[in-house]
């Protein structure tokens, strides 16, 4: 059986809603990144002592967008993953981008409203970031107009997980997407997919 290793409220959310998406059986290890994650049992499987991890028989893998990749290559061609190579081509752009283009200012952004004691949370940094996010999003709701929808056409694919997952960090940012109108409605109806749901209960549960 596969294994996921990590919270919800980690990256591993990504993975755990690929595999809901999937429809796979999986255990999911919903251990915490600051304290499990550092147990030497743990980092045999990651060495970076980060979540999340998957094991799928002798294969282990970290880095939870190379995780998604694998399963929806390996499980998903057809559903999750196209099977055009160039569709798949686009996948990969299009997750590649949201953590070239969008994961670094929006963690800033985040960093810098929630995640740092109050003291150590500079306004201006965050507002520097936030104004770097505004040509990615551009970017992004001209190709959800242009797409029909979702980022490859009318079907919900892996990009449209990979992307609105690294975007979902806008939620606790406190970061408003309706200046993108496009992105918003999008962000919108991928988390309103049963899969999605699922693990953002699992998210609330604390697991």
């Amino acid at each position: 059986m596969l294994e996921i290793y990590g919270v919800a409220r980690s990256r591993a959310f990504r993975c755990l809603w690929a595999l809901e998406e999937l429809g796979l059986a999986y255990k999911h290890h919903s251990i915490e990144w600051t304290t499990d994650a550092k147990q030497p049992e743990y980092v045999k499987l990651n060495p970076n002592a980060r979540v999340p991890c998957l094991r799928d028989g002798e294969l282990v893998l970290f880095e939870s967008l190379a995780i998604n990749l694998y399963l929806g290559r390996r499980y998903g061609l057809g559903t999750l993953m196209p099977t055009d190579i160039q569709q798949e081509a686009r996948v990969l752009q299009w997750t590649l981008w949201s953590t070239n283009e969008v994961e670094p200012h929006l963690s800033t952004v985040n960093h810098h409203r929630t995640n740092l004691p109050e003291a150590d949370r500079d306004p201006a940094i965050a507002a520097a970031a936030e104004a770097k996010l505004a040509a990615p999003l551009a970017v992004l709701d001209a190709a959800l107009a242009a797409h029909g929808g979702y980022l490859l056409g009318a079907d919900f694919t892996l990009a449209d997980l990979n992307v609105a997952s690294v975007l979902s960090t806008a939620i606790v940012a406190r970061f408003d997407l309706s200046p993108h109108p496009n992105v918003s409605a999008w962000f919108g109806r991928c988390f309103q997919r049963q899969a999605a749901q699922r693990v953002i209960a699992l998210f609330r549960s604390g697991k």
